[in-house]
């Protein structure tokens, strides 16, 4: 029975090391796969945010002087007019930016589910030695 034991030994061992391997092997796929599916949400973002900067400044190009001309039609001086114009476009400006740059925090596009599955699978693998 010893010598059973000290062959079946050798073998557990070569099926340890088999089976972590394959382990490891997939958890790099999944990060790949996962490391992707972010870039792909981070150039959404990108578009978002370069299409927010293209139609605030054709608006602000576009409806600003007409914005200024009614205002100062309405009674108001120009100046304070384009003051008040060019306030309320800041504020759309800074909203829209703000948007985009939450969908890029770095929380957002951390890879969650290799980092569950590699700490699953650790604990796992510390449980069978």
């Amino acid at each position: 029975m010893p010598e059973e034991q000290e062959r079946a030994t050798p073998l557990l061992i070569g099926d340890l090391v088999t089976h972590v391997t394959e382990l490891v092997r997939k958890e790099i796929q999944l990060f790949r796969a996962e490391t992707e599916e972010k870039a792909t949400q981070v150039m959404v973002a990108v578009g978002s945010l370069a299409a927010a900067l293209a139609i605030a400044l054709t608006a602000l190009n576009v409806l600003a002087a007409a914005l200024v001309a009614a205002i100062t039609d309405a009674g108001l001086n120009a100046s304070w007019s384009a003051i008040i114009v060019g306030v309320v476009f800041a504020i759309i400006a800074y909203v829209l930016a703000n948007r985009g740059m939450s969908n890029l925090k770095a929380t957002s596009l951390a890879p969650r589910r290799t980092v569950r599955a590699t700490t699953r699978d650790a604990e796992m693998v510390k449980g069978k030695m």
